[in-house]
């Protein structure tokens, strides 16, 4: 157990400062929450003085700490953790509850909801804040989780704040584009009946089989709490530094979406990245090669995201 916990390892990353890569503490966090416990990895490069650490939150469903879920390995978080720590960063990347390691804490997904998901980062956030080893807490969510990142960010804490393929719209908006474009035109109206319900926070569980992946009656309460939330709201809310990054080639968030976060924080600085799809990759504009990258380790995170992110946290320092 202590050689799991304490192992020093040598993470040879490729590096955008420095030619060396540095030698990273890599070790299991917990966090204690009502109800039990959050489990997390952190990755701290070794150093003399405080560094900085970032919070990494996930996007919507059940995707893990890694940025992997059931329908096929990604490794896109791990692989950010990784590139910060290579640039002398720290990260605490977690399991959401209800989520792989976090699943007993939420066994059954009627007892989620948006507001749980920031109380769990604002203690996270809370807890590194307090870590004499870390400087400055930058909070990063991708997807869904810049959402949560951009509500929990005051309350933890957060000296800045980057939202990687961050809605700009309440999620409702987005869900019926995506279902405008994916599902057959007789779902459309049943869809579109389904979504205004729970945007007036009504339970509606009469859902037919196709729509039951997105609509199914456990997932409603969860839907409700996430439709009531405005992300430009929430971003204009925020007074600290702001990084906004989003791919061009991003088929579920487009850059209308980080145009309007922009818009709502005129200070913060946006990214907008040529190429990189939603899984921060460099994919073309190609259903099946998009839909391949979603399930592809290997392939490299943008160039450009690392270059921003690190610029972005160095400049916090």
């Amino acid at each position: 157990m202590m050689l799991r916990l304490f192992a020093l390892l040598v993470l040879f990353c490729s590096s955008l400062a420095q030619a060396a890569s540095p030698v990273v503490l890599q070790r299991p966090i917990d966090l204690n929450v009502p109800g039990g416990q959050l489990h997390g990895s952190l990755l701290l490069p070794q150093s003399k003085q405080p560094v900085p650490v970032v919070l990494i939150i996930s996007g919507s469903g059940p995707t893990d700490r890694d940025g992997n879920n059931p329908d096929g390995r990604n490794d896109y978080l791990r692989r950010l953790a990784l590139l910060l720590a290579a640039n002398d960063i720290a990260s605490v990347r977690y399991d959401k509850r209800g989520v792989a390691s976090g699943l007993p804490l939420a066994p059954d997904e009627r007892s989620l909801n948006v507001e749980s998901y920031v109380a769990d980062a604002v203690a996270w956030g809370q807890k590194l804040r307090k870590d004499p080893r870390f400087g400055k807490l930058i909070i990063l969510g991708h997807s869904e989780g810049a959402l949560v990142a951009s509500l929990a960010a005051p309350q933890a804490g957060a000296q800045a704040m980057i939202s990687l393929a961050g809605s700009g719209r309440p999620i409702d908006g987005v869900l019926r584009e995506q279902l405008q474009a994916r599902i057959p035109a007789p779902l459309l109206p049943r869809s579109e009946q389904l979504i205004t319900s729970l945007k007036a926070g009504h339970l509606d569980t009469e859902v037919p089989e196709p729509l039951n992946v997105v609509f199914r009656p456990s997932v409603q309460p969860y839907l409700i709490s996430l439709f009531r939330q405005d992300p430009a709201k929430a971003y204009a809310a925020l007074n600290m530094p702001v990084l906004i990054v989003q791919g061009r080639n991003d088929i579920q968030v487009g850059v209308k979406d980080a145009e309007a976060l922009k818009a709502a924080q005129p200070k913060a600085e946006l990214a907008l990245i040529d190429g990189m799809n939603h899984v921060l990759r460099i994919v073309p504009m190609d259903m099946k090669a998009q839909v391949a990258s979603y399930r592809n380790p290997n392939l490299p995170l943008a160039d450009a995201l690392g270059k921003r992110v690190v610029g972005f946290i160095d400049a916090q320092r």
